[in-house]
């Protein structure tokens, strides 16, 4: 038997359109979620600051107490490996009860709590005969949403399959909509529940206690989105980047995201209210945005974004280290808005598309039509600087002109209020104009012609003009 999952179910039978609200709220159905409860030995094992049992309880209460004050709603709780000791060639694979039937009110939230609180882990792990008893345990009712949530850290230790379980419910018209997480193991290894369960990656207590939310948020709520950001080929696998659900009308954030792709490259899918209007931004570079997005409540809707990407890279040629003042300005190429400002030395990925590029090095380069193509890498590179080092006689005015063949461009004024002045200029050949500000004739403007070579040193003594 393998140990060293965390598993959560999450399993949506037959239901229609339902969007839960607080107690005072109307509720066109009874939304009934039973918990299956892992009571197996594995539990008592460490894990993070705590047993995993501790930990599972502990988020167990919070959760329970979250749901407390809710219109239609009815919890029940089952356990299994709870009642009879594993030992070594000897297993009881009927260890599942109904240790609490559907009840509404906080009362039965405190039966459930108290129930949870006196688990000893000691058994084995029998997932698929839980599920397959659990669809007994809801009462007849023609206008409920049955939901269960399995809680448990292995996966089937009785030879029998969850996943033929799940075909026979859907078999009497039971749908399962499961959510797999699993503390840091490699996804790899569920592929035996993936004909049952989305797989969440549980490293730590925090994101254990992020995926219940998000279960428990989809048990109130069974209105679903998808955000598809499709590349160039049309295929929805763009993802990671941050994403906002705005409310249209008031402009506030209610539902902030990191796109994500599940462990099957599909995307993630979202439990969100469909009662507002929103407008959806997502943060790719530029940003997209789709207004006016209305949500069908009870279906699984799919929002669309051509989000195709690529990568800009801006180096300095033969050097590694950073240019903190070195950035690089990306604009569009139609109103010359600067889009995003780069790193010298690194990467950003990019819509695809064409953009205007400007370095801020001493003198500016500009590339302008700069092309990003669909999961290419678009490289710019750059000549490495040198140092200038200038000496001045007294304080003065001045700048600095780039020399091309005839032409003459102005790159840059001189501070001149020190007797030295450093400068990092791109390699090239330059002329140096200065007057003293004790001069107060023109004819006394010094000028001087000098190079920069890649990462050279020239020095400018202005002292013996």
């Amino acid at each position: 038997m393998i140990r060293y999952i965390l598993t959560f179910i999450f399993t949506l039978f037959i239901g229609g359109s339902f969007a839960q609200q607080k107690a005072g709220s109307e509720a066109a159905e009874l939304t009934r979620v039973l918990f299956i409860f892992d009571g197996s030995n594995s539990m008592n094992a460490q894990w993070q600051s705590s047993s995993k049992i501790k930990i599972a309880k502990s988020l167990m209460r919070e959760t329970l107490d979250s749901l407390k004050g809710f219109d239609n709603v009815e919890l029940a709780l089952r356990m299994y490996g709870h009642q009879y000791k594993i030992y070594p060639g000897q297993q009881n694979c009927e260890d599942t009860k109904l240790e609490v039937p559907f009840g509404a009110g906080d009362e039965n939230i405190e039966k459930i709590k108290t129930r949870i609180r006196s688990l000893t882990p000691q058994g084995t792990t029998p997932i698929a005969r839980s599920l397959e008893y659990s669809a007994n345990d809801f009462p007849e009712c023609s206008n409920c949403r049955n939901v269960i949530v399995l809680i448990t850290d292995g996966i089937e230790a009785c030879d029998e399959d969850p996943c033929a379980v799940a075909r026979a419910l859907r078999s009497k018209g039971i749908i399962l909509k499961p959510f797999v997480i699993g503390i840091g193991i490699d996804p790899t290894k569920l592929l035996s529940l993936k004909c049952i369960g989305k797989y969440y990656d549980a490293t730590s207590e925090a994101t254990f206690k992020s995926a219940l939310k998000v279960v428990v948020s989809e048990a109130l709520n069974n209105t679903t989105v998808q955000v598809n950001l499709n590349k160039e080929s049309g295929k929805p696998t763009e993802t990671d980047v941050p994403m906002v659900f705005y409310n249209r009308k008031t402009q506030v954030a209610l539902y902030n995201f990191m796109h994500t792709l599940d462990n099957w490259q599909n995307p993630d899918t979202l439990s969100i209210d469909p009662l507002n209007i929103y407008r959806l931004e997502v943060f790719t570079i530029p940003h997209l945005v789709k207004d006016s997005i209305r949500f069908k409540p009870g279906v699984h809707n799919i929002v669309e974004l051509d989000a195709g990407q690529g990568e800009l890279t801006v180096h300095v040629n033969g050097s590694g280290g950073k240019f903190p003042g070195m950035k690089v300005l990306i604009k569009n190429p139609q109103t010359n808005e600067i889009i995003h400002v780069q790193h010298m030395n690194s990467s950003t990925k990019l819509l695809i598309g064409e953009y205007n590029l400007e370095i801020l090095t001493l003198p500016r380069l500009k590339f302008d039509g700069t092309k990003i193509n669909q999961s290419k890498r678009t490289t710019i590179e750059i000549r490495q600087p040198g140092n200038l080092n200038i000496l001045y006689p007294t304080t003065g005015y001045g700048c600095i002109y780039l020399l091309e063949g005839d032409r003459q461009e102005w790159v840059c004024p001189l501070e001149a209020k020190e007797l030295m002045e450093q400068f990092v200029l791109q390699p090239g050949k330059y002329k140096l104009v200065y007057r003293s500000d004790r001069s107060r004739r023109a004819a006394y403007t010094v000028e001087k012609d000098f190079r920069i070579s890649s990462g050279q040193i020239t020095d400018l003594n202005l002292l013996h003009p």
